[in-house]
């Protein structure tokens, strides 16, 4: 069946691209909040500790004057500093109207004709190994406070107010991403960046970092807008990717069956992966926005812009760069490790051996990395050291053991620790470079495999790796590969 849409014709061979902007959440690490002097930081969101974070400008009391957070203007001029925004020297903090338990003003302090930060961009890498890349633009960035925590139970509902007032910058992008992986990718590199400036602590778990994604799809080639959906407050990376694939598989099914999409606001259920209607997707005419009465226009003066960008600190790319330069490492690995601020200084503290770098770097994103993930651990949660992975980088390297033995040390040393020289020699994993001891087995296997061995001496040299491969397993494991190679070869031509 064909259905028309967006004045083109389509069915259910049509190829549709999917159109992403992503509106994402970053709560700052202020000490305080950002108009009033209750504590912004909680140490603990404990039934004790419910609706004391408050005062009277969190809970929208009559006669009370919101006062601006100096260091909050300062965070968020960072942030688009490191994002290549234009900063507006003159912004304006506006109401924004609407009724939610969690927010007892009845209207949130946000920004709109004059927001902080504007017209800044990304560089974004993606795909198996980076290679694709692509520059997303940032609309803007403003800053607003966050609302309350409303939690539901059976048959009511109760509303804590210890985040009201948090202070918040929305980094809002173009709508320029074509598939999750991109946006997945855009996520990340933001994430990276608000973490190296520690303007945000990071935790996706507490909200510090949540994303709005906004989702529409069109046929591939068409330059028109389809109807957008926005999927709210979803604060992990993986689900964002989940959440935005199936989103755009509804939307399609939606279309072919000759329905429209409807412009709302929909929530994601990670269990079912599927998202589900909350309501009716407002505009900003309906937040009936104006300039707030209790708070001036603040201006920011060119010295102390200049100063904030004199300050920042090494970014991702930079330091990915550096890496790179330095250590030798592939784009790839050095993006991988400096997309964590953590895991960049762990490596650079255990990599000061330039000729162990590249080792270190297999096993940091390799094993350890996958053990770490499963675990839903950071690095610096573990029992690894950085001077573990020195001394693994210097093992591998003089020969003590293989690439393939590192491994199985890291494995031990993620459940136990110690040291590397005594788990190396206590699992027995040292590698066998004695040409005596090896001699006897590679004569054994050459004497067993007379067919292989008249392939191979008739130009058939591959079979190296079956005889190379037999004398390690013979070995368990523990030989020297490359000695053992290079004796085996000597052994078939001689």
């Amino acid at each position: 069946m064909s259905i028309q849409y967006l004045g083109q014709q389509v069915d259910a061979n049509t190829e549709f691209e999917t159109v992403i902007g992503l509106e994402v959440h970053v709560q700052l690490a202020t000490e305080s909040k950002i108009f009033s002097q209750a504590r912004s930081r909680q140490e603990s969101v404990s039934e004790e500790a419910v609706n004391k974070n408050t005062t009277p400008v969190c809970t929208g009391h009559p006669g009370s004057l919101p006062s601006l957070n100096k260091k909050a203007v300062e965070y968020a001029v960072m942030v688009g500093l490191a994002t290549n925004c234009k900063i507006n020297q003159k912004s304006v903090f506006s109401r924004k109207h609407y009724f939610y338990p969690d927010s007892p003003k009845g209207y949130q302090i946000s920004q709109l004709e004059l927001p902080l930060n504007e017209h800044g961009y990304l560089d974004i890498e993606y795909g198996e190994q980076g290679e694709h890349s692509k520059r997303i633009g940032i609309t803007r960035i403003h800053m607003e406070e966050d609302a309350g925590k409303t939690v539901h139970f059976p048959g009511y509902s109760l509303v804590n107010l210890n985040r009201a007032g948090t202070p918040l910058v929305e980094v809002v992008s173009e709508p320029e991403m074509r598939s999750s992986a991109e946006a997945g990718a855009y996520l990340r590199k933001l994430y990276a960046i608000v973490t190296y400036l520690q303007v945000c602590d990071g935790n996706l778990q507490e909200g510090n970092f949540r994303c709005d994604a906004n989702v529409s799809i069109r046929p591939k080639g068409s330059t028109q807008l389809g109807t957008r959906t926005e999927i709210k407050n979803v604060n992990s990376f993986r689900f964002v990717e989940k959440a935005i694939e199936y989103e755009a598989e509804r939307q399609r099914q939606v279309i072919l069956s000759g329905d429209r999409v409807i412009q709302e606001t929909r929530l994601y259920d990670s269990q079912k992966n599927q998202t589900f209607s909350m309501r009716s997707k407002e505009e900003a005419e309906d937040y009936r926005y104006f300039p707030d009465p209790d708070l001036p226009p603040f201006e920011l003066k060119d010295a102390y812009i200049a100063k904030l960008r004199d300050g920042l600190p090494e970014l991702p790319d930079a330091k990915r760069d550096r890496f790179i330069e330095h250590f030798g490492l592939s784009k790839y690995d050095a993006g991988l490790i400096t997309s964590s601020k953590i895991l960049a200084n762990f490596y650079e503290e255990a990599a000061t051996d330039k000729g162990d770098a590249r080792v270190i770097a297999n096993l940091l994103t390799g094993e350890a990395s996958r053990l770490l993930n499963d675990a839903g651990q950071e690095i610096t949660e573990s029992k690894f050291t950085p001077k573990q992975f020195k001394d693994l980088g210097r093992a591998v390297n003089d020969k003590t053991i293989s690439i393939t033995a590192a491994k199985q040390v890291v494995g031990i040393l993620f459940n136990d620790g110690g040291d590397v020289d005594t788990v190396i020699e206590k699992a027995g994993l040292k590698q066998v470079s004695d040409t005596s001891a090896l001699e006897p087995i590679i004569d054994q296997i050459i004497a067993a495999n007379p067919n292989q061995v008249a392939e191979f001496r008739a130009g058939k040299d591959k079979l190296i790796g079956f005889f190379v491969g037999q004398a390690m397993k013979a070995t368990g494991g523990k030989a020297n590969p490359s000695l053992l190679q290079e004796m085996v070869i000597k052994k078939l031509k001689g």
